[in-house]
């Protein structure tokens, strides 16, 4: 095991702190996982670990052991440089440098009967992981990122999923591209959209299904809207016309579900 860490200069402390931003991730094709629960479900998941720092003030050192199964990753650090590289309190005292994965829409495996919710130029990075969220609970088969304004591995997204961005397969690419990969595996294209549609509720869901959702300032680019199936709507009873993306994700998401039976 790596010698305990007592000063915010070592330069793995320094490097942990410099992967709060994007290019740095990017460049070096990692991320962090904060929290025991979220990094239960990242090894689960598949995930491979380059480091695990750890504060022996929070933590048994034999509970991390457990968990991770590899005593060379990891590195115990005194609580005043684990406060400092932690996004919040509530970590567990641990926190871990994961390589990321590819997300391409040809490594997705779908069912023969599919459910996938599709999400265009998503911002905020708690919206995202609100929606990765809702997917786990109603096991859809993937989540496709289309022309994403955050990437998967932000940390609000993590922290805002619980960690179910390791739970859901994930997969990003143009709006052009997955409509003609939704097209090619006959996935019926169900476009939420506010003009000319059907009631959420009134649509079968039971056939191989994509559910489109887009941005609540701007909803759906008229491409997704032209190359629909069918265009969907949440009826509104109050003044507003929108949702929060991932409350009406979650409201027709668990339509399709309810009408297959809530069965996986």
């Amino acid at each position: 095991m790596h010698p305990l860490i007592t000063s915010p200069q070592n330069p793995k402390i320094k490097n942990v702190l410099a992967l709060e931003k994007a290019r740095e991730r990017r460049e070096q094709n990692v991320f962090i996982i904060e929290g025991l629960k979220e990094l239960s479900l990242a090894v689960t998941g598949g995930y491979v670990l380059n480091s695990v720092f750890f504060c022996p003030d929070i933590i048994d050192t034999e509970k991390v052991l457990s968990l991770v199964g590899d005593e060379h990753l990891l590195i115990p650090v005194q609580k005043a440089v684990f406060e400092k590289i932690a996004y919040r309190e509530s970590t567990g005292g641990v926190l871990a440098v994961a390589r990321q994965k590819t997300h391409f829409l040809g490594d997705l495996q779908l069912r023969p009967t599919p459910l996938v919710l599709v999400l265009e130029s998503v911002e905020k990075p708690g919206n995202l992981g609100a929606v990765l969220r809702t997917a786990d609970a109603a096991g859809v088969d993937a989540v496709i990122i289309c022309d994403p304004q955050t990437d998967f591995y932000n940390a609000n997204v993590i922290r805002s999923s619980v960690g179910c961005v390791f739970t859901t397969p994930v997969a990003s690419a143009t709006s052009a591209e997955t409509i003609a990969w939704l097209k090619k595996n006959n996935i019926a294209i169900l476009a939420t959209y506010l003009q000319a549609s059907r009631p959420y509720y009134d649509v079968d869901f039971r056939k191989p299904s994509a559910i489109v959702m887009g941005t609540e300032s701007t909803g759906l680019s008229d491409l997704w809207v032209k190359q629909a199936d069918q265009n969907i709507i949440i009826p509104m009873q109050g003044a507003i016309d929108s949702m929060n993306v991932s409350t009406a994700a979650a409201v027709v998401v668990f339509e399709a579900v309810r009408q297959r039976g809530f069965r996986r």
